[in-house]
């Protein structure tokens, strides 16, 4: 197990991990996961209005609960994947900055390169 930034694990190639989190990505955002938490949702009311056992009231908050944290694992995977991207393309437009400007030096040039890649330090 690693805990370095999900991006920047495995280097250029996707790892399985990657895949499996982008094939749920899309999963969640279909119409077929809507109506799967709609058919949750209402096996959880159900459970209380038909007065089942206390057994099955519990597996249907137990199933609402497994899916809100396997969503919210999967959020946050997509949310780290998305900074480190913006961050990439930030650091590309600094370093097209920086040779644009050429032999210029100058206080401004100064910060642009201490900025490159400033989120290694952090």
């Amino acid at each position: 197990m690693t805990l370095r930034h999900p991006a920047s694990r495995g280097g250029d190639r996707r790892g399985r991990f990657a895949e499996l989190a982008q094939m749920a990505s899309h999963f969640t955002s279909s119409p077929a996961f809507f109506v799967l938490c709609l058919a949750l949702i209402a096996l959880f009311v159900a459970a209380h209005v038909a007065g089942l056992p206390l057994s099955w009231q519990l597996l249907a908050g137990d199933a609402m609960t497994a899916v809100t944290l396997l969503l919210l694992a999967l959020l946050k995977n997509s949310e780290l994947r998305a900074e480190h991207a913006i961050q990439r393309k930030l650091d590309a437009l600094a370093a097209a900055l920086l040779e644009g400007r050429g032999s210029e030096g100058g206080q401004a040039a100064e910060d642009l390169r201490k900025a490159i890649r400033m989120e290694d330090e952090t």
